[in-house]
């Protein structure tokens, strides 16, 4: 039977390569220790030089091989590393890889000393090498470096289970069936001795099951029919079982393979995305997988939590992973809560030479058997980013997932109009919408050879350009768009009031017209988090301010936009979009004041002065589910007296949420909370805390911005800089734990204005 071994402790590091070292032991006064998920340089949240985690560095570790793994395979198999990497044993190369987005297996079977010790070198080129994706040009996002996901070792016979593939045909009949197709590692001729079994879980109850059946070659499929009581994959209810495959010799067990899945059907029509036979109109973001100081590397719990502050804080139903493979642990949670992928390969813009196109078809190849087996993932996106045509190239990458997943639509992201369609799904990045201050400047920066500028119902340009505009086809074709907003108006969480307002504003007037025209599947917005980027984009300190959340994913404004679109069931949402002060617009006042809610009705007091009861502005977004609600009667001059105000919020005329603005807020409480209290020892587990300046009321002191110290006590450490200053009245960060079990104490001091924090964090 197959034996993983986790090796993501007892890691050295170098950041450097020295050519005759990979040949020797590991030398303590050169080497640090670390864990993995590593970086290869720790960075500023902002400011830094975006060459500075370019360079080649080495990772060494000892590897102790049971004398019991003798005549067996052996495998280190690693999840990323960016972006090519060189793999010795005992200073004899094993094997190497490039890209930094897909996974990769070395085998060490003939290089291993049994019953002893051995040593894994690895040599991590991290620069922007011009014959692998995503590099040659500039690109709008940073790289990192360093073995930045998981690594495990493999132990299996030398027969032994290799890709497997889980479909299920006709998803929708009454009587289901699974269909497995099964490929076998080591065959190298007929063996009549070797079966496969296969099993239906649906936990730890037992569905269906085949008998053994005879292996006859090296790839195979098994079919379960008739199955019935199965339950869909569902938004709401994402029912998952799993395929258990058991490779036997003469009855005896060598291998055993669970594959998780859900029975779920995803369509693309030219009138919108089908999930299991019911139209879905997809509200989405695209995500990065960045966070401050550490880049990539956030273990298991960060990428999960990533992709339940998508489905659960923003309500959303899709995310994009822009613009490259993303961590198996979010997929499995996407899979876990029901939201739906469209994955990439990686690129931006720029298509480079032959060597590097030959790896862009292996990065499909790649990114599609390691994902297809997750039901999240609906559609794959298999043409470089907003790149131009190349028909040769996107030939070949549209053609092969059709051969390897025959289950999932194709799409290329462009921002071409007019450009060659490939793929199942026209798929388009449209920055039109622009607010209706440059409605020309488009045009010209994005090469759009087509522009609707027709006014929108809100007085401005329309939030999207249809369809037939786009594709310049005489037919309609299954159509997403899957960027907008983003560099067209970047927003910081703490800009002033009309800004933050604005931006907002956009992203309600795309969702409205995506969910207005039935021609498109639905709008995946850029983006989820700002991210750090290269000099030549973002702000001049390294920041893409596109999101809406921050890098440390808390919310701005706009992010409210999608929350306010969820059901009443699922959270009351009702936040205005005010800083409630009289001078922080231009020429001052609150007014037009913007209220994103999912309530029926807002009731708005001002000081003891009921302003009267406001509804939805069905009128400006007749499309939207929850338009937000728009005051605009709140008159007053410079001299007058500044009110509290209070909004309340009903739904089928009950009063549902209540909230308080000061008109005079004073700095009252600091707020400090752990996403999570209980940690796992072992790898390393991490942990967001956030750190919150509240007045009297309980709101975010908006311009509050005073410096905060961090200690951290027992077995845990904490990420970036011990003195941190509030952004926007706000910060966060990250608390690893050292694989230790026991207690971790977080101190959060103020220098003067509140009293210090404390809470207690345990990893067992």
């Amino acid at each position: 039977m197959r034996t993983i071994l986790p090796l993501n402790d007892q890691w050295f590091y170098r950041p450097e390569y020295v050519e005759s070292e990979v040949n020797s032991g590991i030398d303590v006064n050169r080497y640090e220790p670390v864990l993995l998920p590593h970086t290869n340089v720790e960075l500023p949240y902002n400011y830094f030089d975006d060459k500075a985690f370019q360079f080649i560095s080495t990772y060494k570790r000892k590897l102790d091989i049971p004398v019991d793994a003798k005549g067996k395979r052996l495998y280190v198999d690693f999840e990323g590393v960016m972006s090519y990497a060189q793999v010795y044993l005992n200073g004899v190369k094993a094997g190497e890889h490039k890209g930094g987005y897909t996974p990769f297996s070395i085998e060490l079977t003939e290089l291993a000393e049994y019953g002893g010790s051995n040593m894994l070198t690895v040599v991590v080129d991290s620069t922007e090498r011009d014959d692998i994706p995503p590099f040659g040009a500039v690109i709008d996002y940073l790289t990192y470096g360093g073995i930045y996901r998981e690594v495990q070792l493999r132990v299996v016979e030398s027969v032994h289970f290799g890709a497997v593939f889980v479909q299920t045909p006709e998803a929708l009949a009454a009587s289901k069936g699974v269909r497995v197709a099964v490929g076998l590692e080591g065959m190298d001729a007929k063996q009549d001795d070797l079966t496969v079994a296969l099993r239906l879980l649906d936990g730890d109850s037992l569905k269906a099951e085949t008998g053994p059946t005879a292996v006859t070659a090296g790839d195979m499929t098994l079919e379960l029919k008739e199955l019935n009581g199965i339950q869909l994959w569902e938004l709401d209810d994402p029912k998952l079982y799993e395929a258990e495959l058991t490779l036997l010799r003469n009855g005896e067990a060598l291998d055993q393979l669970t594959v998780r899945f859900g029975f779920r059907e995803a369509e693309f029509q030219p009138d919108g995305f089908y999930l299991n036979g019911q139209k879905i109109k997809l509200l989405g973001l695209n995500r990065h997988q960045s966070y401050p100081y550490v880049g990539y590397a956030m273990p298991k719990r960060a990428q999960r939590r990533d992709a339940d502050v998508l489905k659960e804080e923003l309500g959303l139903n899709m995310v994009r992973t822009s613009h490259y493979p993303q961590s198996r642990h979010f997929l499995d949670r996407c899979d876990e809560i029901g939201l739906l992928v469209f994955e990439e390969i990686p690129g931006w813009q720029h298509i480079g030479g032959e060597a590097w196109k030959e790896q862009a078809v292996k990065d499909v190849e790649d990114m599609i058997i390691r994902d297809r087996n997750h039901p999240s993932i609906v559609i794959w996106g298999v043409r470089i980013n907003e790149s131009q045509d190349d028909h040769d190239l996107y030939a070949r990458t549209n053609e092969l997932p059709h051969k390897l997943d025959p289950t999932r639509a194709t799409g290329g992201v462009r921002y071409i109009a007019g450009s060659e369609l490939l793929e199942d799904v026209y798929t388009m990045n449209d920055f039109v919408h622009d607010g209706g201050h440059m409605k020309y400047l488009a045009k010209e920066i994005r090469n759009y050879d087509t522009y609707d500028d027709t006014e929108g119902v809100d007085g401005e340009t329309t939030g999207l350009r249809q369809p037939s505009f786009v594709t310049k086809l005489d037919h309609p074709v299954p159509y997403l768009v899957t960027e907008y907003n983003g560099h067209m108006y970047p927003t910081k969480r703490f800009d002033q009031e009309e800004r933050v307002m604005e931006h907002a504003l956009r992203h309600t007037r795309v969702q409205n017209a995506s969910y207005a025209d039935e021609g498109i599947a639905g709008a995946i917005g850029w983006c989820a988090f700002d991210y750090n980027t290269h000099a030549d984009f973002g702000s001049g300190d390294k920041i893409c301010y596109h999101g809406v959340m921050d890098m440390f994913r808390l919310p701005k404004f706009a992010a409210n936009v999608y929350r306010s679109q969820k059901r009443v069931e699922q959270e009351i949402v009702m936040e205005p979009v005010t800083y409630w002060s009289r001078g922080e617009r231009n020429i001052g006042g609150v007014v037009p004041l913007v209220v994103f809610t999912n309530c029926d009705e807002v009731e708005f007091i001002y000081g003891d002065e009921r302003k009267g009861v406001y509804r939805p502005s069905q009128e400006k977004y007749p499309a939207l589910p929850h338009p937000p609600v728009v005051i605009d009667e709140l008159t007053g001059h410079w001299g007058m007296k500044w009110e509290d105000a209070v909004f309340i919020g009903y739904v089928e005329g009950q009063e549902v949420i209540r909230r308080r603005y000061s008109r005079n807020p004073v700095p009252t409480e600091l707020r400090v909370t752990a996403d999570d209290t209980l940690l796992e020892a072992g790898d390393w587990d991490v942990t967001r805390v956030v750190v919150d300046a509240l007045d009297e009321y309980g709101n975010v002191l908006p311009f509050y911005a005073d410096p905060v110290s961090v200690e951290v006590e027992g077995v845990g450490e904490l990420i970036g800089p011990a003195s941190l200053s509030l952004i926007g009245g706000r910060i966060a960060f990250w608390i690893r734990t050292q694989g230790e079990a026991g207690n971790i104490r977080v101190k959060v001091s103020a220098l003067s204005r509140f009293n210090p924090q404390e809470l207690s964090i345990l990893v067992k």
